[in-house]
């Protein structure tokens, strides 16, 4: 703790594009947190909480650092993710990243309550820890994924009533259903009945391997054994 900061438990910070949502394609910094008590089964970033994979030392900036790299990297804006980054206080981060001059996003899935100022936050709801009504009233865009053919019927019954033309609800493949005809099929099906604000979403940066390229960017741990399918 640094002036009564506290230092954040941090898994990979690199410099990478937006492979996912309204900002597909821009230039992104990433933050990625440590910790995550949602534990979904075929999570892509399982090593921000399985215990398998968790470094007995993990690395920890105080916010100021953060933000200093952000900005070196010139990138267009910073994205804060996990694990499930809302779990810690956000708001050291967000005040450094905002006098930086950085436009601040968060990746989310809603379940606990945001600590921090942010111009963007995309929500993607989990039935392991469902999200929180605030946050769905917060979220700048929706990201459903879809693991099996009535996935996208779920959720809509859920939290259908918070959804508006206005806010885009991507509808993403669960990684490991990626080439799943049914699943593929339900998507584009729902988008051609209902329209906006639905949206077929994919994550493009796993195409480009894009974030690899950045050596502060990690490896996926195999949750589930099976590194290929991103788990």
């Amino acid at each position: 703790m640094e002036g009564g900061v506290k230092r954040l438990p941090v898994h990979e910070r690199f410099y990478s594009w937006q492979g996912e949502g309204m900002h597909l394609g821009r230039s992104a910094y990433f933050i990625r947190l440590f910790g995550c008590p949602v534990h979904c089964p075929w999570c892509d970033s399982a090593g921000t909480w399985h215990q398998d994979y968790i470094p007995k030392n993990v690395e920890r900036f105080s916010p100021q650092e953060l933000a200093d790299a952000a900005a070196a990297s010139g990138a267009a804006f910073v994205v804060v993710t996990g694990g499930e980054p809302a779990i810690h206080d956000l708001k050291p981060l967000t005040d450094a990243l905002g006098a930086a001059g950085l436009t601040r996003h968060l990746e989310t899935s809603g379940a606990f309550p945001i600590k921090g100022d942010f111009d963007w936050i995309t929500l993607s709801p989990k039935w392991q820890k469902e999200p929180l009504t605030e946050n769905l009233q917060k979220a700048s865009e929706f990201k459903i994924i879809v693991e099996d053919a009535e996935s996208i019927h779920r959720w809509q019954d859920k939290i259908g009533k918070h959804f508006s033309k206005t806010k885009p609800v991507w509808l993403h493949p669960e990684w490991t259903q990626h080439k799943n005809p049914e699943v593929l099929e339900s998507i584009t099906r729902w988008i051609k009945e209902y329209g906006d604000p639905y949206r077929a979403g994919y994550q493009m940066h796993k195409l480009y391997q894009a974030d690899l390229l950045d050596p502060n960017s990690r490896k996926s741990a195999p949750l589930g054994g099976d590194v290929s399918k991103g788990y």
